[in-house]
């Protein structure tokens, strides 16, 4: 990889400095070759794209009345980038991203800004922001070619009724969304709706969210229905009417109206073939009579072989090729596949009746399943973690006989726990206890985090989601037992909000549970670390003891964390899981360590 990219920018030097020379007496040529050469895809950092969006379901269009963020300001989840007024008022845009707003490509007041219009660029902690460029390369619009980016006006034909709709919308619920799927509709045609009720479940590349509404009416017609795929930001999806108005009669717009589903490929007809006559001619000639023979498209039958054991030659061929006064013939097209090819030389004889053949065999052995949203996302995410930032990992043992007692005496006056639940006590503590463990990695510098908020993987039917158990060194073990519980519930039915799922200052992931008896794990940037938690298992020490073990694996940021404060945070961290009465320690105490030997 190096070397190809060392051969790009040669390749560019000398076509610039060629070029240079070539225009040497073309001064005005010079500027632009500079500026092609700065805005090369070598150089820049392709930003991510952040559209306008639609913040009401009649939301087509809005303004920017003001920008929050500055460009080269970071942004974390839930901060407002900027106010956008919309048909309705004045409303604020949160990003749902950690990085750096990189550029502003649509200035304060331009108006008539269309819904999915690229108005920002954004960057990841880290990236050089000021030499972004927009996907696909270009170096990024202007303000005037961002907004310029228009969707044509569609036409306004309506067919099936007389009422007029207010058109409904694919809303944007995320700065990343373009395309959502329904995952199911609450209202049926037919309901009233009144500002706040909830229309429909859309999934997009973050989680199930619910979209509400801001009308009073009845919903008319749903236009796309509960389970629909890739569905556009923008595209219409259903029409209500006013009170009092006939819904039955709704005219749906011919140019909105979803897009019928592609008809399925009709199954090409069967193949057919003329049945040739059987051949039953000795194939007594060598190769040269059998290129003569399909050459001048002639049976072996025809010709009268001279040769012993009357073996056909090739003289006799070229004789009666002579004789008969011949000339060779066009090759034969060949037939489709799965269709009979006839025995050269021979001559197909049409039948009255033609025979299809019997269709294929389906292809079997492997089934092909969609990528979810999250996965997509989850996909991108952790390549991008394992190629930029050095992961380092550190591992202990921990002997967990004591904290196994523990849940059972716990268990029999009726608080049930798992041992997850103390995991994640342990953890929270050894953070608090190694605040260099527990900060982020922004802007080539590490940022403390002000509180512990512990991510834990949980899987999901769409993906691998990190729900948040906030300040978790100040909570006892069954209120994280609970809070785990409740997250994990509404990972599983993509009822997560925002503020549930993003965030966090480090992230556990046991796979204990499944059998798995360690690994190793991809960090989750900013964070600076993860620990891989693999399940117990029984051993015997060296004088025939009989104890548990436990794995924890450790991937650390090589940039952010020292070896040295590693091997403390992971012995802080086996002295709490060994020694689980100091889990309910005052929160000011700390567990003492034995300084590791030399």
């Amino acid at each position: 990889m190096a070397a190809a990219v060392r051969n790009r920018i040669s390749f560019i030097s000398q076509n610039y400095i060629k070029s240079f020379i070539t225009n040497s007496a073309k001064p005005h040529l010079h500027k632009r070759r500079l500026t092609w050469f700065h805005t090369s895809s070598v150089f820049n950092v392709v930003g991510q794209e952040v559209k306008m969006p639609s913040l009401s379901p009649t939301m087509t269009e809005g303004k920017i009345v003001k920008w929050l963020k500055k460009e080269g300001d970071a942004l974390a989840p839930g901060d407002v980038l900027c106010e956008i007024q919309t048909d309705k008022a004045v409303m604020s845009f949160e990003t749902e991203e950690e990085g750096i707003l990189a550029k502003i490509l649509v200035p304060e007041n331009s108006p008539d800004i269309k819904v999915g219009t690229l108005i920002a660029l954004t960057v990841s902690d880290g990236e050089d922001w000021k030499t972004v460029e927009a996907p696909g390369g270009g170096g990024g619009s202007s303000p005037t070619s961002a907004s310029a980016e228009v969707q044509s006006p569609q036409p306004t034909a309506t067919s099936g009724g007389s009422v007029p709709g207010q058109e409904v919308k694919m809303p944007s619920l995320s700065p990343t969304m373009t395309e959502g799927t329904i995952v199911n509709w609450l209202k049926k045609e037919g309901e009233k709706v009144s500002p706040g009720d909830v229309l429909c479940e859309i999934q997009t590349d973050k989680a199930v969210m619910s979209f509400e509404t801001e009308e009073e009416g009845v919903l008319a017609k749903i236009l796309v229905p509960s389970g629909t795929k890739d569905v556009k930001v923008g595209s219409l999806i259903a029409l209500i009417v006013g009170e009092g108005e006939d819904w039955k009669d709704v005219a749906i717009p011919v140019a909105g109206a979803a897009p019928a589903p592609t008809p399925a490929a009709a199954t090409p007809p069967s193949v057919t073939t003329k049945t040739a006559a059987p051949s039953h001619e000795p194939h007594n000639y060598g190769p040269a009579v059998l290129r003569l023979l399909e050459q001048y498209q002639l049976s072996s039958s025809q010709v009268t072989p001279t040769g012993r054991n009357k073996k056909l030659l090739k003289g006799d061929v070229l004789k009666y090729i002579a004789d008969n006064n011949l000339q060779p013939k066009p090759p034969k097209p060949v037939p489709p596949p799965g269709q009979q090819v006839p025995a050269a030389g021979a001559v197909a004889a049409a039948s009255a009746t033609e025979t299809p053949l019997p269709p294929p065999k389906p292809r079997t052995g492997y089934t092909d399943h969609e990528l979810s949203n999250m996965r997509k996302t989850i996909a991108k995410r952790l390549t991008m973690s394992k190629t930029e930032i050095p992961h380092a990992y550190s591992q202990v043992e921990a002997q967990i006989d004591s904290l196994l007692g523990l849940r059972k005496q716990l268990a029999q006056v009726g608080i049930k726990v798992s041992l997850n639940d103390f995991v994640i006590k342990a953890v929270a503590l050894a953070l608090r206890q190694c605040p260099y463990m527990n900060t982020l990695y922004i802007n080539n510098q590490t940022v403390p985090h002000p509180t512990v908020d512990v991510s834990i993987a949980v899987a999901t039917d769409a993906g691998l989601i990190t729900p948040i158990i906030k300040s978790a060194d100040l909570k006892s073990v069954d209120q994280i037992s609970a809070e785990v519980k409740e997250l994990a519930n509404k990972a599983r039915q993509g009822k997560l909000q925002l503020h549930e799922f993003q965030g966090g200052s480090f992230t556990i992931s046991n796979l204990g549970m499944f059998g798995i008896a360690e690994f190793s794990a991809i960090i989750n940037p900013p964070q600076c670390g993860i620990l891989a938690v693999g399940g117990g298992r029984s051993t015997f020490t060296g004088d025939w003891k009989a104890v548990t073990l436990m794995t924890s694996t450790l991937s650390y940021d090589g940039r952010a964390v020292a070896e040295d404060e590693v091997a403390e945070f992971m012995a802080v961290l086996q002295g709490y899981l060994e020694n689980p009465a100091a889990l309910m320690m005052p929160s000011e105490a700390k567990l003492r360590v034995a300084p590791a030997q030399s």
